[in-house]
């Protein structure tokens, strides 16, 4: 099967998965508060649905616009903008006749259940498959480092014993918590055998995003192609899995930084590479895109072990990686409204692009819990028309003790319900852009 079918299967699984159990988050203590629910959709039925069938009160349906879900709870100002039921007096199983408290728990449902279930899967995930790591002892060469962070006293052939002080078991870690997380000391073991801790500047993500430095520390391997990314330059050119690359432009390449850095030095520009394959060598001609990408990756050299979990660990750190990719993505979230984040934010074509060309259970139950925390993320900003604006109404008058104008509630959802439509078509718009002018 075709390898876009399988991300664009996955991808529908996923986000229905997702979207269902994420208004069943409101659905149910709406029930619970004996508040009626009118309809309950997966996507959205604009002018016409794909199926819908009424059960008591309520329209259970699944809608043709796959751009999420809804559940229509009476007496709310929300994207259905019902006025005519909002101008009647209102009735005890409306949600506005509610005490705020209900209401607050009704909103914040579906982003409970998002933070819950991310929990469940890396629970799940870590039982049955275990994580995968690479220590120090697996990768003897070490990292290759880039110039700039040689100025800090790194090597190339250095492997990272600790990070503030505490084990780092998987190595190749490295650079997202060089990335996101506050990282005061690195611990490295030299090529020569003598340890050295040393210390990282202040706001070394900030540096990294601002100078595209994504990936100071590159595990050296051998340039030996374990894969060819379809429609590259790589595939263009000829190269397969399994070539040997010998040479780029005359010049030896022994390492695979190496011919990273040949190719990032030829951006949109033809080189010759000289490669082994079946004890014949052979020569092609091929022009990196404009980051200087060809589209391969190395063969690993290294071994990767399996740390495996019982069900009591398997609790704890089902909770750590739950916290962890929530305060990854807050973290980072930041740069999205910088010139350079704003062309990197991406829509459904990125989403989809995260799930494997193959199908892989883990690989989709882990890219699952990873949307799930981040749709929780994205629901709770206070950005009217998502749950986070509801919330943010709701505790103005907790606090306050004073509903908000209902005029300015509808206009409030309206301009929300424009901001989020501009941000899924600027999204989305990225993605075709990408596909259209990266190739």
């Amino acid at each position: 099967m075709d390898p876009f079918i399988i991300k664009a299967i996955q991808l529908l699984l996923s986000l229905s998965l997702l979207i269902v159990l994420h208004e069943f988050g409101h659905f149910i203590p709406a029930k619970l508060f004996k508040t009626r629910v009118e309809k309950f959709f997966l996507f959205f039925d604009v002018k016409f649905a794909l199926f819908k069938k009424k059960i008591g009160e309520t329209v259970y349906g699944i809608g043709w616009l796959p751009l999420g879900g809804y559940v229509k709870i009476s007496g709310m100002i929300d994207e259905s903008m019902d006025k005519e039921q909002m101008a009647k007096p209102p009735q005890d199983w409306e949600f506005r006749s509610k005490p705020a408290w209900q209401r607050l728990i009704i909103m914040l449902g579906g982003v409970t259940v998002n933070l819950v279930l991310g929990f469940l899967l890396f629970m799940m995930i870590l039982f049955v498959w275990g994580k995968n790591y690479i220590g120090p002892d697996e990768m003897p060469e070490g990292f290759a480092v880039v110039d700039e962070f040689k100025a800090y006293g790194f090597e190339d052939g250095d492997r990272v014993l600790e990070v503030n002080g505490e084990e780092f078991k998987n190595s190749v870690d490295i650079n997202r918590n060089l990335f996101m997380r506050d990282v005061k000391t690195v611990t490295v073991l030299h090529q020569n055998g003598t340890e050295e801790t040393i210390n990282i500047p202040e706001h070394i993500g900030q540096q990294m995003f601002q100078e595209g430095i994504m990936q100071p520390f590159i595990p050296i391997q051998r340039p030996i192609l374990d894969s060819v990314a379809p429609e590259t330059a790589a595939q263009i050119a000829g190269l397969k899995k399994g070539d040997s690359i010998i040479s780029i432009n005359d010049q030896e390449m022994g390492y695979w930084h190496e011919m990273t850095k040949v190719t990032k030095e030829h951006k949109n520009k033809e080189m010759e590479i000289v490669f082994e394959r079946d004890g014949e060598i052979k020569s092609v001609m091929a022009t990196p895109d404009e980051d200087g990408i060809l589209g391969v990756t190395p063969r690993r050299d290294f071994e990767v072990k399996t740390k495996e979990y019982s069900l009591a660990e398997s609790v704890s750190a089902g909770f750590s990686e739950c916290y962890w990719t929530l305060h990854d993505y807050a973290y980072q979230f930041k740069y999205v409204f910088t010139k350079k984040g704003a062309t990197q934010v991406g829509g459904f074509g990125s989403i989809g692009g995260l799930f494997p060309d193959a199908w892989n259970w883990k690989a989709f139950w882990h890219t699952t819990a990873w949307i799930s925390i981040i749709l929780a993320f994205m629901n709770i900003l206070p950005i009217p028309a998502l749950d986070g604006g509801h919330v943010m109404f709701l505790l103005y008058e907790i606090i306050t003790g004073r509903k908000p104008n209902e005029k300015f509630m509808e206009y409030a959802q309206m301009v929300g319900f424009f901001i989020l439509i501009a941000l899924v078509l600027y999204a989305n718009g990225n993605d075709i852009y990408r596909a259209i002018f990266d190739k």
